[in-house]
């Protein structure tokens, strides 16, 4: 009777391994049929770990360019970010140029924050707490300022270990003295580089990263979708080079919601 209930395990074993092999095979053969859209949508759907991008995504406006016009350098910082947000330059040489007009002290920052209010993109607090209802791990992946960023997390109920952003340096005194450059967010293709050590520290098999700029669209692969964001400003580029393209968060929602009725 022993062996007779050994082997019973055994075979049950074996057979709900199947099963789980043939639902895993039969869903990856349903994607591979879908269009690009539908593809990334039912990777949305069934994502393991969702990143987003900050500025013109999760908040309506581009902090560099908001606390440039703060310091009264916003004309010519608004240029270079609508250059490097479109592509036309590497986002290292469009991040040290900007700094470098600007030159933010730590009193101009506090100053900053007290006065200007984070605007968050509406849909976006909606769609945090659903991800997160979910059991679905939320992370701000930003070339922004972790300075800046850090209380956006905070009123999203994101912990700020889930936040990759880069750092500024000062003097003693308090003055701009530089950018740290080892920030994988600070350059070009850091984004991926993001993603892919999240990979490989947490195993996530699904990550999906959304955002409205040419640093977001390069992100994927490694991130396994992409979905391109246009509530805030429309970018040409991207929304060329995403498979799905949504101007309101809302959109994003309804098909997180579909999939709980």
């Amino acid at each position: 009777m022993y062996l007779r209930a050994l082997n019973y395990s055994f075979i049950n074993s074996i057979k709900n391994n199947l099963q789980s092999a043939t639902l895993k095979t039969l869903s990856l053969m349903s994607i591979s049929v879908m269009s690009r859209q539908q593809s990334v949508q039912e990777l949305f759907r069934t994502a393991d770990c969702v990143c987003f991008d900050v500025d013109s995504t999760v908040i309506r406006d581009e902090g560099i360019d908001e606390l440039a016009k703060f310091c009264g350098k916003g004309d010519e910082v608004r240029r270079l970010t609508a250059e490097a947000m479109g592509g036309n330059m590497t986002f290292q040489e469009a991040l040290k140029k900007r700094l470098d007009i600007i030159r933010p002290s730590v009193v101009q920052i506090q100053e900053f924050l007290n006065k200007f209010p984070t605007h968050l993109t509406p849909g976006i607090s909606e769609l945090v707490r659903l991800l997160h209802e979910r059991g679905v791990p939320v992370y701000l992946v930003t070339g922004g300022f972790r300075c800046l960023i850090e209380p956006v997390a905070i009123q999203l109920g994101i912990p700020v270990s889930n936040v990759f952003a880069n750092r500024l340096k000062f003097y003693f005194n308090g003055e701009y003295a530089g950018f740290d450059e080892n920030e994988p967010t600070s350059r070009s293709g850091g984004k991926g580089l993001v993603i892919r050590r999240l990979k490989d520290q947490h195993r996530y098999e699904r990550i999906i990263m959304i955002g409205d700029g040419a640093t977001d669209a390069e992100a994927s692969p490694p991130a396994d979708g992409f979905i391109g964001f246009g509530g805030n400003v429309v970018r040409d580029e991207v929304k060329r080079r995403a498979a799905w393209y949504v101007t309101d968060f809302q959109e994003l929602i309804d098909v997180l919601n579909v999939q709980a009725k």
